[in-house]
């Protein structure tokens, strides 16, 4: 959208001396009427079209933010939970790890209980970190991996040995560790796992007393996106007489809002 503040213009025909002063000076003080607002669709839309009569075909066109949203949005990123015990029924079935709670999404997202989406491509960190417990009198083993839309990811194991139970009391361990994973728009990762024995679980610890303490997720995962950011993920993909077309991360945000200037 056109600014409704334009400057004052020359006649085809030219003017007086005054009004050629006065517009001169107007440009030597950065004051021109190339200048303009637009904001980002939403629905997770990708692309967001300005129009504007005074874009052309090798017009170049500089963006600022100037909302809220649009300075304090990021690049993609989730937190995610789990508040539930997970169990294994057999030791030769892998499992999916589960999760119930969104901490925060942006263009990251967890469905089917299991899968963590992205809206965006791109080189991501995901980072995992699990509360197992080993009910057995025997120390027991874990392997845990991830699948990128349902196939296993190759070298993405990792074996951890939960301390058995003694004197009454169970075995516990957290581990976690991170990937750099390239994902495309729409992949998905899970965290698949097996135990040597049945008494191992992912366990949910709640809020404690004496001392008070906060509860234990039994799962914890992260995706922050670390291939780029906002600002050179944002870019004009094309441009025709009088509109163009900027390409963006996927968004769902309402009121992020840039001014833009043409330049040519």
């Amino acid at each position: 959208m056109a600014r409704s503040d334009m400057y004052r213009k020359l006649p085809w025909t030219g003017g007086d001396a005054r009004s050629v002063a006065e517009i001169v000076n107007n440009l030597v003080e950065g004051k021109s009427n190339n200048t303009g607002t637009v904001t980002l669709n939403t629905g997770n839309a990708t692309t967001t079209t300005i129009y504007d009569e005074r874009i052309g075909y090798n017009s170049v066109i500089l963006l600022m933010p100037t909302s809220a949203n649009a300075v304090l949005s990021s690049t993609p990123y989730g937190a995610f939970q789990s508040l539930a015990d997970q169990t294994i029924a057999s030791t030769t079935t892998a499992y999916a790890m589960t999760l119930d709670t969104t901490d925060y999404s942006n263009g990251v997202y967890f469905s089917n209980s299991s899968r963590i989406n992205v809206r965006n491509a791109g080189v991501y960190n995901f980072q995992w970190s699990g509360q197992f417990v080993n009910t057995d009198t025997q120390i027991q083993d874990v392997s845990v991996w991830l699948r990128k839309n349902g196939t296993d990811i190759t070298g993405s194991a990792g074996f951890i040995s939960v301390p058995n139970s003694h004197g009454g009391v169970d075995g516990h361990i957290i581990s976690g560790w991170n990937y750099f994973l390239e994902l495309a728009a729409n992949d998905y990762i899970e965290i698949y796992w097996y135990a040597t024995s049945t008494n191992v679980s992912l366990q949910f610890l709640p809020a404690g007393t004496s001392p008070t303490r906060p509860s234990t997720a039994s799962l914890i995962a992260t995706m922050n996106y670390v291939s780029g950011t906002q600002a050179n993920n944002m870019y004009i993909s094309s441009r025709t007489k009088g509109s163009a077309v900027l390409t963006h991360f996927a968004n769902n945000i309402s009121d992020k809002t840039y001014d833009y200037i043409i330049v040519g």
